[in-house]
């Protein structure tokens, strides 16, 4: 990749649209696959058997070097438990409320990030970075409206899918000198070995209709291998705190989305949220670099 800072930052945020953009298609999808009766865990067991099965075959085409000791632990406990995790509770909030409010849920994950960051990475976000933070979320809130009594659980799976998903960006981060074909590989891998397990206990129900199975497919592709590979990219080149705000555009395409495929239709209150979010977007992509710090192989190096 380029090492012009300008230029690595734009492809950093061009990769981390391309994730967002990804993402945002997913809960779409994953709403057609359970209209024909699929259920959470063996609707992951296939999403992630399928898109590890394809990562490690482009890894091997690459040229990819998997990596070993402690990055190969490190991400095997990222995959099989930290993305697993936030899985489950995403494709449970899906069950429970609509495809546009799980994204809504799930991306207060970049307050989080930049706020647990600080905490516990002792990461100095820049002020500007920090409104950006604030602008996004705001444009969130827009969008969430009233949450009904019936949807409370549905809202808790999406807020710990956020909590989770935060705290998986912030240890992702941590692990360098993986190229993001062989890094999503190795993690989305890790995945699918837990969720198979899970699965060869529950027997949860498949799709029976091709158009579920093909949403399925789109979900492994799309949603997985393309995603998971573009966001790993993107987390390398901008860090986890501007990745993640550059990511709150997710939202908006699943609600865009929502409204093209689903009919879930899209008030001017939650177009003027996504207008917001893409504001805030904008400013962040446009702000100069940071100069790289020291490299720090020893972390999990």
């Amino acid at each position: 990749m380029t090492s012009d800072p300008r230029r690595r930052r734009l492809l950093g945020v061009g990769f981390a649209l391309l994730s967002a953009a990804c993402f945002g298609v997913m809960p779409v999808l994953t709403k057609i696959v359970y209209a024909d009766g699929a259920q959470p865990v063996g609707v992951l067991a296939v999403r992630f058997t399928l898109a590890a099965l394809i990562l490690l075959a482009l890894a091997r085409l690459r040229g990819d070097a998997l990596p070993r000791g402690r990055r190969l632990t490190a991400l095997a406990a990222l995959g099989g438990i930290g993305y697993a995790g936030q899985g489950l509770c995403f494709f449970f909030a899906l069950e429970r409320i609509s495809a546009g409010l799980t994204s809504l849920l799930l991306y207060f994950y970049p307050a989080l990030v930049v706020l647990l960051g600080a905490l516990l990475l002792r990461e100095r976000p820049r002020p500007v970075a920090v409104a950006c933070v604030v602008v996004a979320m705001a444009g969130t809130v827009l969008t969430l409206g009233p949450v009904q009594g019936g949807q409370v659980a549905g809202v808790a799976f999406g807020l710990a899918a956020a909590l989770v998903y935060a705290l998986y960006i912030l240890a992702s981060s941590r692990v360098r000198g993986v190229e993001p074909v062989a890094m999503a590989a190795t993690a989305i891998a890790a995945g699918a070995v837990s969720f198979n397990l899970l699965a060869a206990l529950t027997r949860p129900r498949l799709p029976d209709e091709a158009s579920a199975w093909l949403a399925l497919v789109g979900i492994a592709l799309v949603g997985t291998v393309l995603a998971v590979t573009a966001f790993f990219a993107a987390l390398a080149l901008l860090g986890p705190s501007d990745t993640a705000v550059v990511s709150t555009v997710e939202p908006v395409v699943s609600i865009a989305v929502a409204g093209l495929v689903l009919g879930e239709r899209l008030s001017p209150l939650q177009a003027a949220g996504g207008a917001v979010v893409l504001l805030a977007v904008t400013v962040l992509a446009r702000l100069r670099p940071v100069p790289d710090p020291a490299p720090q192989e020893q972390n999990l190096g």
